[in-house]
């Protein structure tokens, strides 16, 4: 991290892992009931896979005050989600998930739901960064506190923008010097395999099934079937180990670069396209054949590393890039 260069095969690297388990936990999702190493695989990725992310995002977010950023937040991230949420819209109808054609903006389908949030981000740090670390401890009682909302949930991804924000504005708050200091230092890695590997001890012990909503961030306490006031301590921990498990995630990235690094540029496209290619399969395979691939783990691992490479590819970005990075100028001044 020293060097622009090897910041960005970091960073790069870091993306490409991220999505990797982003698309792996799509396709043990259906399996994890049937096999208790897929359970405990899913919940552990659920705990950090996107938060991790979220807080790359935040990382390279420092550049909102700078003049037409909203413009290009539109550009680059609203206006996909219009797209995708559209193409959706017409995948579930024409596959029978749906029995009408329904186009709605304000439910994010599935994996959508990250850029609705991904915009509401950029647009609160006008907000929480003039509050700095203040703010942190403010994003923290509101992810806290929306879960005590009855009515939050996947309306205009609202539950889990508040609920993930923290991490994309610690992201945002830490400098270059003061990440490096945290992630590669001498003492950084050791710290790294101790949390790494004793979190994912503790979920392989008998992590519950019903607190797996708690790590989608998609809904309130009272729809997890949960009433207490102490809830929201629950959640609390949660930030805690989550933050630690992300750090603890990328003392493990190398700053070299590899063969698959440069498919880190392109991870926006794995994620927008992978749930066309992981749906079709699913509808595909009947359950007996779900129960027979359960326990092939190499098998899953490869073929979630397959639709990673071919949709991160050069000649994916190069035919689909109209309608995942759209060509439109923005006029500042109405030129």
């Amino acid at each position: 991290m020293a060097s622009q260069s090897r910041r960005s095969k970091y960073f790069d690297n870091a993306k490409f892992i991220l999505i990797f388990l982003v698309v792996f936990g799509h396709v043990i999702s259906p399996l994890k009931e049937k096999d208790g190493l897929l359970f405990t695989l899913y919940t552990f990725i659920y705990l950090f896979h996107m938060p991790a992310f979220i807080f790359i995002s935040g990382y390279f977010s420092k550049g909102f005050g700078k003049k037409g950023y909203i413009q290009k937040t539109v550009k680059k991230i609203l206006l996909p989600y219009f797209i995708f949420q559209l193409l959706y819209s017409v995948y579930y109808y024409l596959s029978g998930k749906e029995e009408t054609f329904h186009y709605d903006l304000f439910q994010p389908h599935w994996t959508m739901w990250f850029l609705l949030s991904l915009f509401c981000w950029n647009c609160m740090l006008y907000l929480f960064a003039r509050l700095k670390w203040k703010g942190v401890a403010l994003s923290i009682v509101l992810g806290i506190g929306i879960g005590y909302i009855d009515q939050i949930g996947s309306f205009l991804s609202l539950s889990r923008t508040f609920v993930f924000f923290p991490y994309f504005l610690i992201g945002f708050l830490l400098n270059q010097e003061q990440l490096k200091r945290i992630i590669k230092s001498s003492w950084s890695l050791p710290i790294g395999i101790v949390v790494i590997a004793g979190t994912f001890l503790y979920f392989s012990l008998g992590f519950p099934e019903e607190a797996v909503p708690w790590l989608l961030g998609d809904r309130s306490y009272s729809a997890m079937g949960v009433e207490n006031i102490a809830d929201g301590l629950y959640r609390g921990v949660q930030y805690v180990i989550t933050i630690l498990v992300v750090f603890g995630f990328l003392t493990f990235i190398p700053s070299v670069h590899l063969k698959l690094t440069e498919i880190g540029e392109r991870t926006l496209y794995i994620y927008l396209f992978h749930g066309f290619i992981i749906k079709s399969v699913n509808a595909l395979i009947p359950n007996k054949g779900l129960t027979v691939i359960s326990n092939h783990y190499l098998l899953l691992a490869c073929f979630s590393l397959i639709v990673c490479v071919f949709l991160g590819s050069y000649l994916v970005k190069k035919y689909t890039k109209p309608i995942v990075e759209p060509n439109l100028s923005y006029s500042l001044q109405g030129n």
